[in-house]
């Protein structure tokens, strides 16, 4: 028998055992304190990960959801998107913390509402920040992180995209543009970080959360209803797909699923 196909059956053997177990895994989590960033960082505290949850401004909202995680080895840290030496003291604290880091999520990002009509109100300001937080920002993160991820032999990355990357409809054009953007990278990082690394992206449809100003949960609504599934998708959804994407899509990288109920369709 050769190596590869001890390799496959071990593996075999150890996802029939150990389905969605995250035991003695280290996982970061960007944007972790709300949101999808935070049904994301509970979903892997519930499969066994030891979470640290990062935040930009939202300290506070950070501490609760450790609280919640249960434990005592999980922690709120502050994770600057734009500043890559901060990155990097980041990583290190992580490393002298846990040692390792197995799961990155970049959850993180930001949008606002603008017709896509309207190029007046999207100036080359507004789209090029929206376009640093949402691709640049990621990028930076993995960047500080890859060392420690490599590290492990068989870890994962994840990018929380959007189905508007897909569609070019969404929240306003830069925003679109920038989860595309996202998605191209998640392929061209899946061919150059592996094999020890995986690198995948979920993509919801407009997710029951308050992420786009404006938009109530009546706007929602009355999209999932055009969809052919007719379900609103909740940050849970998206959760699970992450792990799943984590503990059972060995053999997948540098592809971004889609978690938007047929909306693409």
């Amino acid at each position: 028998m050769t190596a590869e196909m001890r390799s496959v059956e071990q593996s075999i053997r150890e996802g029939a055992l150990g389905a969605f177990d995250l035991s003695g895994k280290v996982a970061v989590v960007t944007g972790g304190s709300s949101g999808i960033g935070a049904a994301i960082a509970r979903a892997l505290s519930r499969a066994g990960a030891s979470v640290v949850v990062g935040y930009h401004r939202g300290a506070e909202r950070a501490s609760e959801i450790v609280a919640g995680l249960g434990g005592d080895n999980h922690r709120a840290m502050q994770i600057p998107l734009g500043d890559a030496g901060a990155l990097a003291a980041v990583a290190a604290v992580v490393s002298d913390i846990y040692g390792r880091c197995d799961v990155l999520v970049n959850s993180a990002g930001t949008t606002k509402r603008v017709a896509h009509n309207d190029l007046e109100t999207m100036t080359p300001e507004l789209f090029e920040s929206l376009m640093s937080l949402n691709v640049a920002g990621p990028y930076a993160v993995i960047r500080a992180f890859v060392p420690l991820l490599k590290a492990t032999g068989d870890a994962a990355i994840i990018n929380v995209s959007s189905v508007s990357g897909l569609t070019a409809s969404g929240s306003n054009i830069a925003y679109c543009a920038s989860k595309a953007a996202l998605d191209n990278l998640t392929m061209s990082l899946g061919r150059a970080l592996g094999p020890e690394v995986r690198v995948l992206g979920v993509a919801p449809a407009a997710v029951d959360t308050d992420f786009v100003g404006g938009r109530g949960r009546d706007q929602i609504v009355a999209q999932a209803a055009t969809t052919p599934l007719r379900v609103v998708v909740h940050p849970d959804d998206v959760a699970t797909c992450v792990i799943g994407a984590v503990t059972h899509l060995r053999i997948a990288t540098g592809t971004t699923l889609l978690v938007d109920g047929g909306k693409h369709l």
